[in-house]
């Protein structure tokens, strides 16, 4: 099983997606609104990539949030709260916020199920920071780690329930950068003794299934390379001081707080120590140079995303959809 996770060009497979996915044995595929039609569509889709990978598991990703990260999208597919509304909840009404954000994950969850989606990139831990750049904004669970733990740790609850395994993300913290990573480096510049306040979401929810990490240049930890790249950052940040010992994926291999190409890119995260790389263009000439460049998963690997997926517990006689986003209203209601 190759250390890499890609994306398709359209809403089907094509010939070549077809032949390469089954030469490279990608660990898993990621999905984006290109990919998104109809709900027939869709499941055709993931039926049809779980078959070619000829593993029931096969983790089939999705970045569904909420407000404005969504790739299901109206009017095929109902419309979520982003992140802060549980945020604002939360400040008067802690409990309901509580519920609230697990009732809409696990809504969620049912939604990705039925389309054959079983990984959501949720819950962001990342804490919110004044003066950031908004590409975290409203996307944050709150700025007090405390409440970004809680709530996080409700929307894990509730995507397991249907089915779905979440990733916390983005390791070690992207709160405090003052630009976006899909278009600059990000550079943070703050001493150990405040990044804690980012690290402590991650510590709390350090049993999570599958981690995402950032690309963050941390000069506390690294002053050279983003966490992504740096071997530095995941073996005592992320593996060692926060204690995740789940699947590390890199985020978007395609965003340009990196450089080099997408094979050196690629092959620098998981020589860093993520257990693979996440290649999200759907562009065949990328993914080759992908698959000339990462290795095969390493055991440790494997036995993660086995552990993760294994880790997924569907609640079939929990809430329907219906309930849940009744539920969820009803108390985002009382903010």
């Amino acid at each position: 099983m190759q250390a890499a996770i890609y994306g398709l060009a359209g809403p089907s497979m094509s010939e070549d997606e077809r032949a390469f996915f089954r030469d490279s044995d990608p660990a898993g595929f990621i999905l984006f609104r290109r990919n998104c039609v109809d709900r027939e569509q869709l499941l055709a889709l993931t039926e049809d990539l779980r078959g070619l990978a000829g593993r029931a598991d096969v983790a089939i990703l999705m970045d569904q949030e909420g407000g404005r990260v969504a790739r299901m999208r109206e009017p095929q597919w109902p419309a979520f709260p982003a992140a802060e509304a549980f945020d604002r909840l939360y400040r008067t009404a802690p409990s309901s916020a509580i519920e609230a954000v697990r009732s809409n994950a696990r809504a969620l969850g049912l939604m990705l199920r039925e389309a054959g989606i079983n990984v959501d990139c949720l819950p962001l831990l990342d804490v919110r920071q004044p003066g950031a750049h908004d590409i975290i904004g409203d996307r944050a669970l709150g700025d007090q780690p405390m409440q970004v733990a809680a709530l996080g740790q409700a929307v894990l609850s509730g995507l397991a329930s249907a089915g779905v395994c979440g990733v916390v993300k983005h390791m070690p913290g992207h709160g405090r950068a003052l630009v976006d990573s899909h278009v600059d480096l990000p550079v943070v510049t703050v001493g150990d003794a405040e990044l804690a306040v980012d690290l402590e979401p991650f510590e709390r929810l350090r049993d999570a299934a599958m981690g995402m990490t950032s690309h963050v240049i941390y000069t506390a930890w690294d002053a050279e390379r983003p966490a992504s790249l740096s071997p530095t950052i995941i073996t005592e940040i992320i593996r060692g001081r926060i204690g995740f010992d789940g699947w590390l994926m890199s985020d978007d291999l395609g965003m340009q707080a990196l450089t080099g190409g997408a094979g050196e890119r690629a092959a620098g995260v998981v020589a860093a120590g993520c257990d693979v790389g996440l290649h999200c263009t759907g562009k065949m000439e990328e993914m080759v140079e992908v698959a000339n460049a990462v290795p095969a998963m390493t055991a440790q690997g494997e036995a993660r995303l086995a552990r993760a997926m294994r880790s997924i517990t569907i609640d079939d006689d929990g809430p329907d959809f219906a309930e849940c986003v009744a539920k969820r209203d009803e108390l985002l209601a009382l903010a």
